[in-house]
């Protein structure tokens, strides 16, 4: 991709939307009726984002093309999400703790994002940071609680914790793209806003009782789009009705 704007804008509607697709598949199946409806409804918030910053996308990008086919015409080395996103929900604990590490560097990230001089990319933050700091209270709540509950729900967030950690490093890690926005005064400043979610999650975990795992040896690559293998069975779920389809309407 030649146009970095364009690249970066990417990025942030990859995250809502990839997330937004894995929190969907908690619809019905949620552990009870109102928590399947929040993390539903959550599911909704990140797609809606994933939807303003598409058709932001789109406009720069000035091929006529639509929100829907920046999400489901592209294949999946196309994609520049967070590697975080994009790991499957397992269980309920997983599910949690994969949302605080994201919803902890979101709120930091577009806290930052309103102070962008693409005033596109601010009004998009202004609209979202409500949203993200309810999320950031929903994943922070149950952590702690499930954290700080019984052995067997505390073993559960401890081994989800233990498997997720290794993604968090990409958060706040900035690329060249990263710092070539930075420079421009679009993009955030992801070291600044490092130490910030760092604190946060640092004092959430310890009043649910887990513990950081001591390997500190992170994964890369999804702002690259180099991906695991779970984002390419995401993406066959979530665009096979608009490839075998094309252009299908309701």
């Amino acid at each position: 991709m030649q146009n970095p704007h364009l690249q970066y804008v990417y990025r942030l509607a990859d995250n809502a939307l990839i997330l937004g697709q894995r929190l969907s598949e908690w619809c019905g199946h949620g552990p009870v009726l109102e928590q399947d409806i929040a993390i539903t409804n959550i599911a909704l918030d990140q797609v809606g984002q994933a939807r303003t910053l598409f058709l932001y996308a789109a406009e720069l990008e000035g091929k006529g093309r639509s929100e829907d086919d920046l999400a489901y015409l592209r294949d999946a080395h196309q994609y520049f999400n967070l590697l975080l996103v994009e790991q499957p929900n397992q269980d309920w604990a997983h599910t949690m703790i994969r949302q605080l590490l994201f919803d902890a560097f979101n709120f930091y990230f577009y806290q930052s994002l309103l102070k962008s001089k693409d005033a596109n990319l601010a009004a998009i933050a202004e609209k979202a940071i409500k949203e993200i700091t309810y999320h950031l209270r929903f994943s922070s709540e149950w952590v702690i609680r499930l954290g700080d509950g019984t052995a067997l729900s505390h073993d559960k967030m401890q081994e989800a914790l233990n498997n997720l950690w290794p993604f968090s490093g990409e958060l706040c890690n900035p690329d060249k793209l990263d710092l070539a926005m930075l420079e421009q005064g679009i993009g955030v400043d992801l070291l600044a806003i490092k130490p910030l979610f760092e604190a946060k999650v640092q004092a959430i975990l310890k009043e649910a009782t887990l513990q950081i795992p001591e390997n500190d040896w992170m994964q890369k690559g999804g702002k690259q789009g180099i991906h695991t293998e779970h984002l390419g069975f995401l993406l066959a779920e979530m665009q096979f009705l608009q490839r075998a389809h094309p252009g299908a309407t309701w």
